[in-house]
């Protein structure tokens, strides 16, 4: 993409005089005013993605991102085909096709009691999934969106307690696949679960997960949390199949799907 040179410079995109002087003060204080509107868009966009409680604008982007379940089009928070560089083992790309949508519901069923339980104190707005299956039409993932009824301070108390007390690893703290029938994943069950990730994010009021298993329904015993799958010399079967890597990184992905909405539905028209 490619831009006209603007008005002020020759083609070697030297100053050239417009007619005007501008007197050299007049010109460090313009320099400083325009450096100083960067910074700051700079840590508005900063307060959005490390999720710092910010001003209002920041305050106005977590209500909106708890909105975009009833106001964003499916196709745009699971998009149909998704792309994944450097998602995969070795940092090989990875590209993964949605084959089923669940309708929006509650959380009853979606998660494992226990893990249901300790995201209860952030509430369920609405909980959205899709599931997809890899290239090679090998592996099967679920990615969730869980629209929460919390504020920024719930949130990030229930990061923090993810994060101290483990509980993204923990097997007993599972969510559960979406197995649609008629498709590669009808026999997507609890018993087929390989990996999993579940991200609290504390910029909105979002729980990401994703938990993937093998396309030929076969039973996993021990079930790994992606983070460890995905660690390097780690031999059992679910890492080497690469299983980690298709749950993180088809999370992440509709994670930053998220946020571009957020940022989408919050631009004020010119």
């Amino acid at each position: 993409m490619s831009f006209g040179q603007p008005e002020g410079y020759d083609e070697q995109a030297r100053p050239r005089t417009l007619g005007l002087r501008i007197r050299p003060r007049v010109a460090v204080a313009a320099a400083c005013v325009v450096l100083g509107l960067g910074l700051i868009g700079g840590a508005v966009t900063g307060s959005w993605l490390i999720g710092d409680p910010g001003d209002g604008g920041t305050q106005d982007t977590f209500a909106a991102s708890g909105s975009l379940w009833h106001s964003v089009p499916v196709d745009q928070l699971f998009p149909p085909t998704v792309i994944g560089r450097g998602a995969g083992p070795g940092g090989a790309d990875r590209t993964w096709t949605r084959i089923a949508v669940a309708p929006d519901t509650g959380c009853a069923k979606a998660f494992d009691p226990l893990l249901r339980k300790a995201l209860s104190t952030v509430g369920c707005e609405r909980l959205l999934r899709a599931t997809y299956i890899d290239a090679t039409q090998s592996y099967v993932t679920t990615v969730g969106l869980l629209f929460t009824t919390a504020d920024a301070t719930a949130m990030r108390s229930l990061d923090t307690r993810f994060t101290k007390e483990g509980l993204d690893r923990r097997t007993d703290l599972m969510p559960r696949p979406y197995a649609a029938k008629g498709t590669q994943a009808a026999g997507f069950g609890d018993e087929q679960r390989a990996s999993w990730t579940v991200s609290v994010l504390t910029d909105a009021p979002v729980v990401v997960y994703a938990v993937s298993g093998w396309a030929d329904d076969r039973t996993v015993d021990e079930p790994e949390p992606a983070r460890q799958a995905m660690e390097s010399g780690d031999t059992t079967a679910v890492a080497q199949a690469g299983l980690g890597h298709e749950a993180q990184g088809l999370a992440d992905r509709v994670e930053r799907s998220l946020r571009k909405n957020v940022g989408t539905s919050t631009e004020q028209p010119s």
